[in-house]
Order: structure tokens, then C-alpha cells, then sequence
């Protein structure tokens, strides 16, 4: 009996040892992975979660039903550059001065054209500085393997490609917008706009006759995350799709012209739908390979697109606009995050957010010290993922002093202020009541326009955002 305590107390003391042992040894968790997925001109309800009942994105509802929807998402601005910039760098495009797609000047094609307005574009950046962080640099002191793969456009000059912004890989990221071809192959040689040298798309290795772009990037990005499944990576995965020309396997577009489209919703293209549908088929790929490789539970994946759908292939249903404007339709854009084990499956959330906030977004995921000298505009979500609160910000801001949109909007809580900057004219929304912005309310409500007015110039001159300036030789007719 004697023996038999004695035992027992000398096995209690040893778990007492064990407890105190490692009281004081902090356990390291491995960092999440992260996967931000961007789609080029997805319009809003381009997905079946979002709304579509024509095109079929199985892989892509899935990520909705395993994480959460976001249902007032932005783009950073209603076309490209600017919306990369900002998903890069957590900043407005309007103090980056990245606002308009680079490197279209559209003044100067104006001019050349022979048309001469009253307001000439000022000057914009056409390459990303490299004294801005990106948040590639801000992982890859945690350890972080980095790749961007697809487009960049966020450049004009070889010196400023995703090499030198951070990103260990860099796989057919160049300053240019598009691809000439969607079948190898993709370039021969493609001029930008008058006055640059014809440039070659040669940061995308060989491929194969009949190689479908889409198809190639997807390899690309499983192969990154085979050679990193060891460590923690961070892939910006840009599709070109389904940014025009529009382009798309044979067998797709069949099986679409072999069913109705949705008239109502405005999605009636197969060759667009096969687009969409290979996209689709990326994110599944990807979904795949990291479930084969045991990855997936420690994979956030984040699903976006960078604007509004082209005005040609869809409607982005139910908003009024497109690419190009700044309606709901041209800045609204579907977003999805799956941070397994902390999103709940299936919800969502209607608080407005916008590409700012992506930087400190991971950063806090990934358990890092936040940067607000960097992305100085940029909330993290973490309060909406985690349904704890709402974000601590009133207001969100575009800017856009080019041609031909040329305007300024705020978005302060459910009201909606479009300014022209041409002309001074007001537009104002109520969202809430007024999701289709049919009912201009700027002379029915003059206070909350001119409130709202007040709002977006005083954060104009707080981010020194460019402004137009009067062209000299503009004369009224």
C-alpha cells in the first residue's frame, strides 16, 4: 500500500515537472498561408454565390459556403492599376496618385485625337514606388515564401516588376494590362500607346501551342505552393481573365450555347461564361492541392475581383454601372475570405470595405505587428470576420481626376455622393433604400450633399490628391 502511494506520488510529481516545464515555453503555431485570389473585371454577381444562375463556379461557391461573404465589397477604384496599387500598399489610390490604368494618359489621347476639353489630366505615378512596403515585404520577415503570378500592372518600367516590390517569383507580371491572346502564343510583341517601345510579354516561360493562359497559371501557382509546402508562402494570384479579349475553350463555350442565359441578369455570353467557368475550375485546382498536401486548414484564401464587369459581357446585376464609372456597378465586387477555423461557414457580413484594408487584414492573421505608416487607409477585418464588432471608420473615398470619368465619390454610412469634377454637378444615393442609384436625391437633400461635398474635399487635400487643371488651350465654342 505503502509502495503503491508512493508510486502514485512520484507520478504526480512528474506531471507537476512536465506542467512547470512548459509554463514558460511559448508554442509556436506555424503562420497561416495565405492565397489572394484576384479575378480582372469579375462583375458583382459574376459568381453563382452572388447571384448568377448561369454561370457555374462550384469551387468558387464552395469557398462562400466554408467562409464568409462580403456583400458591400470596393474595389480601390473603378479599373485596374489604382486597385492593385491599393490591395499592394493599404493606401488610397488617390494618395498613391496611381489613378488611372497605366499607361493610358487619357488627355493625351484626347489630343491626339483632336479633341481638346477644358480640363487636362495632371500628372499621375506609372510605377509603383519601391519606397513603398508591400505586403509581400512586410511577410517576408516572418519567413514568408512570395509569389506573384499573373498580371501586375502596376508599372511602366522592368525596374518596378513584382522582383523588386518584395516577391520571391515573379511569373508573367509585367506593366502590361491584358494579354493579346489567351491561347499560346499569349504575346508576339505589343504596343502600349504612342510614344513607348514595343515590349515583349517576357516574363512568362514558353508554352505550347493551343496552351490555354489561364490553365498555364494555375500550374505556375500549384507548382509555387508544392515547392513551398514546408513553409509559409504568401501567392497573389492575379488571373488576366476574364478581362478581354474574350476568349475561352471550345468545350466550354459548347456546353453554354447548349443553355438558356439569364436575360434578366444580363448574362447571356458562352464565350464569357467559359471564361468565368475556367476560373472556376483555378480555384478548384488550387482547393485540390492544398487538401492533398494537408495545407488547406492553415490556408486563408481570399477571393476578389479588382473593378466592375466590362460593360459589353455583363451587367453586374442588380447595380447600375460597369467598368469605367463609379455606380455600385463599377467599383461593387465580390469578396470572399476562408480563414479556416475562424470564419464562420456561411455567413456574412454587409459592412462596407474596400482594398485598402487587405494589407493589415493579414498581417493581424498572420499574427504580425501592424504598419499604419504604410497602409495608412486600411482597417483591419479582422472585428467583421470574427463577428466580434463593426470596422471604426464612417467613410469610404475614390478619386478619379482623368477623362473620362473625372470625378470624386464618398461613401458615409448608407449615402452616396458622386462628384463631377468637370462641371461641379452632384449626384446623391441613398444606398439603403436605393441600391440601383435611380433617384438622385443631391436637390432634395442639399444639406447631407453638401455635407458629404465638405467630407470629400477635406480628405482630398488631407491625402494631396491631384487634382485637373484647366487646359490653356481649351476654347468654348
Amino acid at each position: 500500500m505503502k509502495n503503491s502511494w508512493f508510486s502514485l506520488m512520484k507520478s504526480i510529481a512528474r506531471v507537476l515537472f512536465i506542467l512547470i516545464l512548459f509554463q514558460g515555453c511559448k508554442t509556436e503555431y506555424p503562420k497561416p498561408n495565405f492565397i489572394f485570389f484576384l479575378v480582372d473585371d469579375l462583375g458583382y454577381s459574376d459568381v453563382g454565390c452572388f447571384g448568377s444562375d448561369y454561370y457555374e463556379t462550384p469551387n468558387i461557391d464552395r469557398l462562400a459556403d466554408e467562409g464568409m461573404k462580403f456583400t458591400s465589397a470596393y474595389a480601390g477604384s473603378t479599373i485596374c492599376s489604382p486597385t492593385r496599387a491599393s490591395i499592394l500598399t493599404g493606401k488610397y489610390a488617390g494618395r498613391l496618385h496611381i489613378t488611372a490604368p497605366i499607361p493610358i494618359i487619357s488627355y493625351k489621347r484626347q489630343a491626339s485625337e483632336g479633341k481638346i476639353t477644358p480640363l487636362k489630366d495632371p500628372d499621375y505615378v506609372m510605377n509603383l514606388p519601391l519606397e513603398e512596403v508591400t505586403i509581400a515585404e512586410a511577410l517576408k520577415p516572418a519567413g514568408y515564401a512570395t509569389a506573384s503570378i499573373g498580371k501586375w500592372h502596376v508599372c511602366d518600367e522592368p525596374e518596378y516588376f513584382p522582383e523588386y516590390q518584395g516577391f520571391d517569383i515573379n511569373v508573367a507580371g509585367d506593366g502590361h494590362g491584358a494579354t493579346k491572346n489567351y491561347f499560346y502564343p499569349y504575346y508576339n510583341r505589343w504596343r502600349m500607346t504612342e510614344g513607348y517601345p514595343w515590349l515583349e510579354w517576357n516574363t512568362l516561360p514558353d508554352g505550347v501551342p493551343g496552351e490555354y493562359l489561364t490553365d498555364r497559371l494555375t500550374v505556375e501557382a500549384v507548382r509555387f505552393i508544392e515547392e513551398n509546402k514546408e513553409r509559409p508562402f504568401f501567392l497573389y494570384f492575379a488571373h488576366y481573365a476574364v478581362h478581354t479579349p474574350v476568349q475561352a475553350k471550345d468545350s466550354l463555350i459548347q456546353k453554354y450555347m447548349n443553355q438558356p442565359g439569364d436575360t434578366l441578369k444580363g448574362h447571356i455570353h458562352p464565350e464569357y461564361a467559359a471564361m468565368i467557368e475556367s476560373v472556376d475550375q483555378s480555384m478548384g485546382a488550387l482547393l485540390r492541392k492544398l487538401e492533398d498536401l494537408d495545407l488547406a486548414d492553415n490556408t486563408i484564401i481570399i477571393f476578389t475581383s479588382d473593378n466592375g464587369g466590362h460593360r459589353q459581357w455583363t451587367t453586374n446585376y442588380p447595380f447600375r454601372g460597369h467598368k469605367g464609372n463609379f455606380y455600385e456597378g463599377g467599383i461593387r465586387v465580390p469578396l470572399i475570405i476562408k480563414w479556416p477555423g475562424v470564419t464562420t461557414a456561411g455567413s456574412v457580413s454587409d459592412f462596407p470595405v474596400i482594398s485598402n484594408d487587405y494589407y493589415p487584414t493579414m498581417l493581424e492573421m498572420a499574427d504580425l505587428p501592424l504598419k499604419p505608416e504604410q497602409h495608412l487607409d486600411g482597417l483591419s477585418l479582422l472585428p467583421l470576420i470574427k463577428n466580434e464588432s463593426e470596422l471604426n471608420r464612417e467613410a469610404l473615398y475614390w478619386h478619379y481626376p482623368h477623362y473620362t470619368s473625372l470625378c470624386g465619390v464618398v461613401r458615409y454610412h448608407d449615402w452616396k455622393l458622386i462628384e463631377f469634377l468637370g462641371d461641379g454637378r452632384l449626384e446623391l444615393y441613398d444606398l439603403k433604400n436605393d441600391i440601383e442609384e435611380k433617384n438622385d436625391l443631391a436637390e432634395v437633400n442639399p444639406e447631407m450633399a453638401e455635407k458629404l461635398q465638405q467630407m470629400l474635399a477635406g480628405w482630398r487635400e488631407s491625402v494631396n490628391a491631384q487634382m485637373p487643371e484647366a487646359n490653356p488651350d481649351y476654347v468654348k465654342k
